[in-house]
């Protein structure tokens, strides 16, 4: 698929300039980020839930505890709406109103599905490790059967998407910029400040030796 069909739930009416149904634009957004919000019903009431993903393909795959409420839902067939946001920068204007912030957006509608296949499983949350934990996967012990058991995973099919996007200066009413006030943008960056040892590492494990993450996924989006 290169591009996503335009529904009436993902055509954009607010500025609809800064749309994309582009596939590649979506999958790029969704590949630098590392949380999404799953929004769905639960006991005909609302509720949005924060959780990291991994974009495996044309879908979404996230995965928790078997018991887990949201998961539940889901996996039986429940409709989800999915966001995903990149803060970019903040959009410094010479007017209150004009205020604003630069970013990247996704936002898409479906039902999810339960993963049972215990060979896909693990490849699933292997590709969760290794969006979220680069090479982290090979350094550690993998799920037992009892824990693959214990966790259920979910794939949410990307089928209505769109993307939004704002970049760029402030776009102030031309009569302002003559105002002698300070305008621009504030690059806003998301990056791993460092590792703090467990104090119950192996003796044979050096303190100083920090595990094979060599990019923070988020980093990807500033």
């Amino acid at each position: 698929m290169t591009t996503y069909p335009v529904t009436d739930r993902t055509r954009l009416h607010r500025r609809p300039t800064r749309a994309s149904y582009d596939a590649e634009v979506v999958h790029g957004i969704l590949d630098a980020a590392v949380v999404c919000e799953i929004g769905f019903v639960h006991a005909g009431r609302p509720a949005v839930i924060p959780t990291a993903y991994v974009r495996v393909d044309d879908a979404l795959i996230v995965h928790g505890a078997a018991k887990n409420r949201t998961l539940v839902a889901l996996a039986a067939g429940g409709e989800f709406c999915c966001t995903v946001t990149l803060l970019d920068g903040l959009v410094l204007a010479r007017s209150a109103f004009h205020h604003s912030v630069n970013y990247r957006s996704v936002v898409a509608y479906g039902r999810g599905e339960a993963v049972d296949d215990e060979t896909e499983k693990l490849g699933l949350l292997r590709a969760f490790f290794d969006h979220l934990y680069p090479g982290r996967w090979d350094a550690v012990r993998p799920p037992t059967p009892a824990e693959l058991r214990a966790t259920l995973v979910v794939r949410l099919p990307l089928v209505e998407v769109s993307a939004k996007r704002r970049s760029g200066p402030p776009i102030d009413d031309e009569a302002d910029y003559a105002l002698p006030v300070w305008a621009g943008v504030a690059p806003v960056t998301q990056r791993l400040a460092g590792f703090e040892a467990d104090a119950r590492l192996h003796t044979s494990v050096d303190p100083a030796h920090v595990p094979p993450v060599a990019v923070y996924r988020g980093e990807d989006a500033c």
